[in-house]
Protein backbone atom coordinates (compact mmCIF):
# COMPACT_ATOMS: atom_id res chain seq x y z
CA UNK A 1 0.00 0.00 0.00
CA UNK A 2 0.84 3.63 -0.12
CA UNK A 3 -0.27 6.32 1.95
CA UNK A 4 0.47 10.23 2.56
CA UNK A 5 2.40 10.36 6.02
CA UNK A 6 3.04 12.86 8.29
CA UNK A 7 6.09 12.54 10.28
CA UNK A 8 6.13 15.57 12.72
CA UNK A 9 4.46 18.83 13.42
CA UNK A 10 3.97 21.11 10.66
CA UNK A 11 5.83 18.70 8.31
CA UNK A 12 4.61 18.09 4.65
CA UNK A 13 3.07 14.55 4.15
CA UNK A 14 5.09 12.64 2.55
CA UNK A 15 4.37 9.57 -0.05
CA UNK A 16 5.58 6.09 1.81
CA UNK A 17 5.33 2.37 0.54
CA UNK A 18 3.85 0.29 3.48
CA UNK A 19 3.16 -3.29 4.07
CA UNK A 20 -0.97 -4.26 3.29
CA UNK A 21 -2.13 -3.72 7.11
CA UNK A 22 -3.74 -6.72 8.43
CA UNK A 23 -7.13 -6.52 9.88
CA UNK A 24 -7.14 -7.37 13.54
CA UNK A 25 -10.29 -9.27 15.38
CA UNK A 26 -13.37 -6.66 15.02
CA UNK A 27 -11.96 -5.08 11.91
CA UNK A 28 -11.70 -4.83 8.41
CA UNK A 29 -9.23 -3.81 6.01
CA UNK A 30 -11.08 -0.62 3.31
CA UNK A 31 -9.40 -0.14 -0.08
CA UNK A 32 -9.56 3.35 -0.18
CA UNK A 33 -11.90 4.83 -3.04
CA UNK A 34 -11.91 8.70 -1.92
CA UNK A 35 -11.09 10.16 1.14
CA UNK A 36 -12.17 13.97 1.69
CA UNK A 37 -10.21 16.76 2.86
CA UNK A 38 -11.59 18.25 6.57
CA UNK A 39 -10.49 21.49 8.42
CA UNK A 40 -9.70 18.96 11.42
CA UNK A 41 -7.09 17.34 8.94
CA UNK A 42 -4.90 20.80 9.03
CA UNK A 43 -5.20 20.95 12.82
CA UNK A 44 -3.90 17.73 12.91
CA UNK A 45 -1.13 18.86 10.64
CA UNK A 46 -0.48 21.96 12.53
CA UNK A 47 -0.64 20.03 15.50
CA UNK A 48 -3.34 21.89 17.48
CA UNK A 49 -4.84 18.66 18.63
CA UNK A 50 -3.70 17.48 21.71
CA UNK A 51 -1.34 14.12 22.39
CA UNK A 52 -0.33 13.37 18.32
CA UNK A 53 1.68 10.22 18.62
CA UNK A 54 4.24 10.16 15.14
CA UNK A 55 3.49 9.15 12.03
CA UNK A 56 0.33 9.22 11.90
CA UNK A 57 -1.78 9.44 8.58
CA UNK A 58 -4.83 11.83 8.29
CA UNK A 59 -7.90 11.59 6.46
CA UNK A 60 -11.19 10.34 7.91
CA UNK A 61 -13.71 10.75 5.56
CA UNK A 62 -12.99 7.55 3.97
CA UNK A 63 -15.20 5.56 1.15
CA UNK A 64 -14.18 2.43 -0.08
CA UNK A 65 -14.77 -1.34 -0.35
CA UNK A 66 -13.75 -4.02 2.62
CA UNK A 67 -10.64 -6.03 1.18
CA UNK A 68 -10.26 -8.22 4.05
CA UNK A 69 -11.93 -9.34 7.43
CA UNK A 70 -10.68 -9.82 10.54
CA UNK A 71 -12.06 -12.55 13.05
CA UNK A 72 -15.51 -12.13 14.86
CA UNK A 73 -17.31 -9.33 12.30
CA UNK A 74 -20.65 -10.56 11.47
CA UNK A 75 -22.24 -7.65 9.33
CA UNK A 76 -19.70 -7.24 6.94
CA UNK A 77 -18.45 -8.64 3.60
CA UNK A 78 -16.01 -8.56 0.84
CA UNK A 79 -16.63 -6.05 -1.34
CA UNK A 80 -18.86 -4.09 -0.18
CA UNK A 81 -18.92 -0.17 -0.25
CA UNK A 82 -18.62 1.28 3.38
CA UNK A 83 -17.44 4.90 4.85
CA UNK A 84 -15.30 5.01 7.67
CA UNK A 85 -15.65 8.57 10.12
CA UNK A 86 -14.11 10.73 12.27
CA UNK A 87 -15.22 8.60 15.54
CA UNK A 88 -12.59 4.98 14.61
CA UNK A 89 -13.38 3.16 18.06
CA UNK A 90 -14.91 3.78 21.63
CA UNK A 91 -14.65 1.82 24.90
CA UNK A 92 -18.32 0.38 25.12
CA UNK A 93 -17.40 0.62 29.11
CA UNK A 94 -17.61 3.86 30.27
CA UNK A 95 -20.14 6.38 31.94
CA UNK A 96 -21.13 7.68 28.26
CA UNK A 97 -20.93 4.68 26.40
CA UNK A 98 -22.93 3.43 28.83
CA UNK A 99 -25.46 5.93 28.35
CA UNK A 100 -25.76 6.74 24.76
CA UNK A 101 -23.23 9.36 24.47
CA UNK A 102 -20.76 7.40 22.69
CA UNK A 103 -19.48 10.78 20.92
CA UNK A 104 -18.39 11.82 24.69
CA UNK A 105 -16.55 8.58 25.20
CA UNK A 106 -12.95 8.82 27.67
CA UNK A 107 -10.98 6.37 25.79
CA UNK A 108 -11.78 6.79 22.04
CA UNK A 109 -9.96 6.74 19.13
CA UNK A 110 -10.19 9.15 15.76
CA UNK A 111 -9.48 8.15 12.12
CA UNK A 112 -6.69 9.90 11.04
CA UNK A 113 -5.75 11.83 14.26
CA UNK A 114 -5.23 8.68 16.53
CA UNK A 115 -5.21 5.57 14.57
CA UNK A 116 -3.84 5.76 10.78
CA UNK A 117 -6.83 7.31 8.42
CA UNK A 118 -7.74 7.40 5.00
CA UNK A 119 -5.07 9.26 3.21
CA UNK A 120 -4.04 6.41 1.65
CA UNK A 121 -4.65 3.27 -0.37
CA UNK A 122 -5.61 1.30 2.69
CA UNK A 123 -6.61 1.63 5.79
CA UNK A 124 -8.01 -0.63 9.05
CA UNK A 125 -10.86 0.45 10.93
CA UNK A 126 -12.94 -1.17 13.42
CA UNK A 127 -15.51 -3.03 11.66
CA UNK A 128 -18.41 -1.42 14.34
CA UNK A 129 -17.47 2.24 12.92
CA UNK A 130 -18.13 1.52 9.38
CA UNK A 131 -21.56 2.40 7.51
CA UNK A 132 -22.77 0.70 4.61
CA UNK A 133 -22.97 3.17 1.35
CA UNK A 134 -25.02 0.60 -0.92
CA UNK A 135 -24.15 0.91 -4.56
CA UNK A 136 -25.94 4.43 -5.31
CA UNK A 137 -23.52 7.40 -5.94
CA UNK A 138 -19.77 7.75 -6.86
CA UNK A 139 -16.66 7.63 -4.13
CA UNK A 140 -15.72 11.27 -5.03
CA UNK A 141 -19.13 12.91 -3.74
CA UNK A 142 -20.04 10.69 -0.89
CA UNK A 143 -16.62 11.30 0.96
CA UNK A 144 -17.63 14.66 2.48
CA UNK A 145 -20.49 13.08 3.70
CA UNK A 146 -18.42 10.72 6.01
CA UNK A 147 -17.09 14.48 8.31
CA UNK A 148 -18.38 17.44 7.04
CA UNK A 149 -22.05 15.37 6.69
CA UNK A 150 -21.99 13.45 9.72
CA UNK A 151 -21.06 16.74 11.96
CA UNK A 152 -23.19 18.96 9.90
CA UNK A 153 -26.40 16.72 10.46
CA UNK A 154 -25.27 16.71 14.43
CA UNK A 155 -24.71 20.61 14.87
CA UNK A 156 -28.23 20.85 12.73
CA UNK A 157 -30.33 18.97 14.53
CA UNK A 158 -28.99 20.45 17.96
CA UNK A 159 -29.27 24.00 16.36
CA UNK A 160 -32.90 23.21 17.09
CA UNK A 161 -36.33 23.48 15.32
CA UNK A 162 -36.02 27.40 14.23
CA UNK A 163 -36.89 28.33 10.87
CA UNK A 164 -34.17 31.20 10.44
CA UNK A 165 -30.66 29.23 10.72
CA UNK A 166 -27.36 31.21 9.92
CA UNK A 167 -24.40 29.35 8.86
CA UNK A 168 -20.65 30.76 9.55
CA UNK A 169 -18.36 29.52 7.06
CA UNK A 170 -19.78 28.17 3.97
CA UNK A 171 -17.41 25.34 2.97
CA UNK A 172 -17.95 21.46 2.95
CA UNK A 173 -20.02 21.17 6.06
CA UNK A 174 -21.97 24.43 5.50
CA UNK A 175 -23.01 23.73 1.98
CA UNK A 176 -24.50 20.14 2.82
CA UNK A 177 -26.04 21.49 5.79
CA UNK A 178 -27.87 24.46 4.04
CA UNK A 179 -29.34 21.40 1.43
CA UNK A 180 -30.37 19.59 4.60
CA UNK A 181 -31.76 22.80 6.26
CA UNK A 182 -33.58 23.91 2.69
CA UNK A 183 -35.00 20.27 2.72
CA UNK A 184 -37.00 20.44 6.12
CA UNK A 185 -38.16 23.91 5.23
CA UNK A 186 -35.93 26.31 7.25
CA UNK A 187 -34.59 29.65 5.69
CA UNK A 188 -30.86 30.23 5.34
CA UNK A 189 -28.68 32.97 5.92
CA UNK A 190 -24.96 32.26 4.71
CA UNK A 191 -21.45 34.06 6.10
CA UNK A 192 -18.35 33.95 4.08
CA UNK A 193 -14.62 34.96 4.94
CA UNK A 194 -14.21 38.41 3.85
CA UNK A 195 -16.15 38.82 0.36
CA UNK A 196 -16.17 35.68 -1.09
CA UNK A 197 -17.95 36.03 -3.66
CA UNK A 198 -17.53 32.48 -4.90
CA UNK A 199 -18.87 30.87 -1.77
CA UNK A 200 -21.47 33.08 -1.81
CA UNK A 201 -22.69 32.61 -5.12
CA UNK A 202 -22.95 28.20 -4.37
CA UNK A 203 -25.09 29.55 -1.33
CA UNK A 204 -27.74 31.10 -3.18
CA UNK A 205 -27.52 28.54 -5.25
CA UNK A 206 -28.12 25.98 -3.22
CA UNK A 207 -30.98 28.31 -1.88
CA UNK A 208 -30.17 30.37 0.78
CA UNK A 209 -32.05 33.17 1.00
CA UNK A 210 -29.20 36.02 1.94
CA UNK A 211 -26.02 35.57 1.54
CA UNK A 212 -22.91 38.21 2.74
CA UNK A 213 -19.78 38.95 5.13
CA UNK A 214 -19.53 37.35 8.76
CA UNK A 215 -19.11 40.68 9.67
CA UNK A 216 -22.48 41.78 8.29
CA UNK A 217 -25.95 41.70 10.37
CA UNK A 218 -28.69 39.53 8.49
CA UNK A 219 -31.74 41.19 7.25
CA UNK A 220 -33.46 39.36 10.28
CA UNK A 221 -33.05 37.85 13.76
CA UNK A 222 -31.87 34.42 13.28
CA UNK A 223 -33.68 31.41 15.02
CA UNK A 224 -30.33 29.45 15.40
CA UNK A 225 -26.69 29.70 13.93
CA UNK A 226 -23.95 27.29 13.72
CA UNK A 227 -20.37 28.20 13.08
CA UNK A 228 -18.20 26.31 11.18
CA UNK A 229 -15.49 28.42 10.48
CA UNK A 230 -12.51 27.57 13.29
CA UNK A 231 -12.91 31.66 14.32
CA UNK A 232 -13.20 32.64 18.09
CA UNK A 233 -14.25 36.03 16.86
CA UNK A 234 -17.43 34.41 15.32
CA UNK A 235 -19.25 33.61 18.40
CA UNK A 236 -20.30 37.06 19.70
CA UNK A 237 -21.41 38.21 16.06
CA UNK A 238 -23.42 35.10 15.90
CA UNK A 239 -24.73 35.94 19.37
CA UNK A 240 -25.91 39.34 17.92
CA UNK A 241 -27.35 37.95 14.99
CA UNK A 242 -29.88 35.48 17.26
CA UNK A 243 -32.81 36.00 18.47
CA UNK A 244 -33.63 36.12 22.31
CA UNK A 245 -33.76 32.51 22.89
CA UNK A 246 -31.89 31.89 20.37
CA UNK A 247 -28.81 29.41 20.31
CA UNK A 248 -25.07 29.48 19.08
CA UNK A 249 -23.62 25.86 17.76
CA UNK A 250 -19.72 25.87 17.53
CA UNK A 251 -19.36 22.61 15.35
CA UNK A 252 -15.63 22.46 14.85
CA UNK A 253 -13.21 20.48 17.20
CA UNK A 254 -10.66 23.45 17.58
CA UNK A 255 -11.57 26.93 17.61
CA UNK A 256 -9.43 30.21 18.60
CA UNK A 257 -9.99 31.95 21.66
CA UNK A 258 -13.81 33.24 21.80
CA UNK A 259 -13.11 36.76 22.73
CA UNK A 260 -14.09 38.65 26.06
CA UNK A 261 -17.92 40.28 25.26
CA UNK A 262 -20.80 42.15 27.12
CA UNK A 263 -23.16 40.07 28.98
CA UNK A 264 -25.65 41.55 26.89
CA UNK A 265 -25.59 39.78 24.07
CA UNK A 266 -25.76 36.51 25.69
CA UNK A 267 -28.68 37.39 28.09
CA UNK A 268 -32.06 37.20 26.77
CA UNK A 269 -31.47 33.36 27.09
CA UNK A 270 -29.31 32.85 24.52
CA UNK A 271 -27.13 29.68 24.33
CA UNK A 272 -23.97 28.79 23.05
CA UNK A 273 -23.34 25.20 22.81
CA UNK A 274 -20.64 22.80 21.40
CA UNK A 275 -20.61 19.36 18.87
CA UNK A 276 -17.82 16.98 19.82
CA UNK A 277 -17.67 13.66 17.48
CA UNK A 278 -20.54 11.95 16.57
CA UNK A 279 -22.31 8.85 17.14
CA UNK A 280 -23.04 5.60 15.11
CA UNK A 281 -27.36 6.85 15.08
CA UNK A 282 -25.82 9.98 13.91
CA UNK A 283 -24.33 8.06 11.12
CA UNK A 284 -27.10 6.16 10.37
CA UNK A 285 -30.17 9.01 10.42
CA UNK A 286 -28.30 11.57 8.46
CA UNK A 287 -27.05 8.74 5.92
CA UNK A 288 -30.83 8.16 5.21
CA UNK A 289 -32.07 12.21 5.68
CA UNK A 290 -29.52 12.69 2.69
CA UNK A 291 -30.96 10.26 0.36
CA UNK A 292 -33.95 11.80 0.85
CA UNK A 293 -32.73 15.41 0.85
CA UNK A 294 -31.03 14.18 -2.63
CA UNK A 295 -27.78 15.73 -1.13
CA UNK A 296 -25.87 17.05 -4.24
CA UNK A 297 -21.60 17.67 -2.74
CA UNK A 298 -19.65 20.37 -4.56
CA UNK A 299 -16.11 18.97 -4.90
CA UNK A 300 -12.74 19.64 -6.25
CA UNK A 301 -10.35 16.13 -6.83
CA UNK A 302 -6.76 15.99 -5.76
CA UNK A 303 -4.57 13.16 -6.52
CA UNK A 304 -3.05 11.36 -3.07
CA UNK A 305 0.14 12.56 -4.26
CA UNK A 306 -0.97 15.99 -4.04
CA UNK A 307 -2.51 15.79 -0.36
CA UNK A 308 -0.07 18.91 0.48
CA UNK A 309 -1.98 21.19 -2.16
CA UNK A 310 -5.03 19.83 -1.04
CA UNK A 311 -4.65 21.31 2.37
CA UNK A 312 -2.88 24.23 1.53
CA UNK A 313 -5.92 25.31 -0.99
CA UNK A 314 -8.58 24.40 2.28
CA UNK A 315 -6.10 26.80 4.30
CA UNK A 316 -5.76 29.41 1.97
CA UNK A 317 -10.04 29.62 1.62
CA UNK A 318 -9.50 28.93 -2.24
CA UNK A 319 -11.69 25.92 -2.14
CA UNK A 320 -15.59 25.97 -2.95
CA UNK A 321 -17.04 23.16 -1.60
CA UNK A 322 -14.83 20.45 -0.19
CA UNK A 323 -11.49 18.85 -1.13
CA UNK A 324 -11.48 15.04 -2.32
CA UNK A 325 -8.40 12.65 -2.47
CA UNK A 326 -7.90 10.00 -4.81
CA UNK A 327 -5.63 7.38 -4.50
Amino acid sequence: MHAMVLSARGAPLMLQQRADPVPGPGEVRVKVGACGVCRTDLHVVDGELPDISYPIVPGHEVVGRIEAIGSGVKDLVLGMRVGVPWLGHTCGECFYCRSDKENLCDRPKFTGYTRDGGFASHLVADARYCFPLGEHGDDVALAPLLCAGLIGWRSLVMAGDGKALGIYGFGAAGHIVAQLARSQGRTVYAFTRGCDQEAQRLARLLGAEWAGGSEERPPIELDAAIIYAPVGELVPLALRAVRKGGRVVCAGIHMSDIPAFPYNILWGERQIISVANLTRKDGIDFLAAAAKADIRTHTTVFPLRKANEALAALKDGRLVGAAVLQP
